[in-house]
């Protein structure tokens, strides 16, 4: 039983052996067929013999393109090359020209060598300079001086505004005020301030004229009239300051100078507190008659 086992597996150990030639020998068999079957042959040699020509003929142009391409550039390069040397010489020629010349026109001038060249062109630019250096410090120290003189003007402008915002609110203040002491007070400050204001004297002189101090107004309206003297209201305080002391004439020749080429309401000065002493003195009454054509004396 065993031997017949053993046999078996021999058989099929040899059969496995076998099959692979088989099959070699069967695809033998069948390709010898076909190529013994074949009715025309596997290829053309006319055309193989094309595509060869045709692939030798394409190695002959691209030899003959790149020799051609070579030939271009190498004589482009010796075209630039030859340019480029032709320059060089051209410039080279026409600078050695320039210098000749120039030595030409040295020479016919003066000048021996390129330092006198360079002592003069130092010297012509150091005279131009000093020339527009001395044109301009000239032209800035007149604009320096207007400058300056502006900002005085501004300054002075500035001060001067300030200064009327200040004698503005005093005078603001001295209408509203009361109390005579202190309406001379403020008066006293404008002066401070404005030490010329013609305005502010008078106004003075009759707050001092209501106070019973005619002196005091007299010598107020002096300093006002020295500053204007054809200050009308400076001369009507005299006048009131004078009737006041019953220098009558005096006070008639200051109403006079007061009221000439004036129009107004004769009875307001009549009935003026200041100038009752006046009241009975036909001069007085005649001048108010020449004052106001319309005055009737009571």
């Amino acid at each position: 039983m065993k031997t017949i086992c053993s046999l078996k597996i021999t058989l099929s150990l040899m059969l496995l052996m076998l099959m692979p030639w088989a099959q070699a020998a069967q695809m033998h068999t069948k390709e010898t067929q076909e190529v013994e079957n074949l009715q025309e042959p596997l290829y053309n040699p006319f055309v193989e013999r094309y595509v060869m020509d045709e692939l030798k003929q394409l190695r002959t142009d691209m030899n003959d393109l790149h020799v051609e391409v070579t030939k271009e550039i190498t004589n482009r390069e010796l075209a630039a090359t030859t340019r480029a040397v032709s320059y060089a010489t051209d410039t080279i020629t026409y600078f050695f020209y320039l210098i000749a010349g120039v030595s030409s026109v040295l020479v016919l001038v003066g000048w021996n060598s390129i330092r006198d060249v360079k002592d003069k062109v130092h010297v012509l630019a150091n005279t131009k300079i000093d020339e527009v250096v001395t044109e301009y410090e000239g032209r800035l120290a007149k604009l320096e001086e207007e400058l300056n003189r502006k900002s005085r003007g501004i300054t002075s402008a500035q001060k001067k505004i300030s200064q009327h915002q200040d004698i503005y609110s005093l005078w603001l203040k001295a209408g509203q005020e009361q109390v005579l002491s202190n309406k001379v007070e403020i008066y006293d400050q404008i002066l401070e301030r404005d030490p010329e204001n013609v305005e502010a004297m008078t106004y003075k002189a009759d707050v001092v004229l209501d106070m019973d101090e005619p002196h005091w107004a007299i010598s107020l309206c002096n300093q006002a009239l020295r500053l204007n003297s054809e200050n009308s209201h400076a001369n009507y305080q005299l006048a009131s300051a004078y009737a006041i002391l019953g220098a009558l004439d005096k006070a008639v020749q200051f109403l006079s100078k007061s009221l000439d080429g004036a129009e107004g309401n004769a009875e307001t000065i009549f009935q003026d507190p200041h100038l009752v002493n006046l009241q009975d003195d036909q001069r007085f009454i005649s001048l108010l008659r020449r004052y106001d054509t319309d005055f009737q004396a009571a």
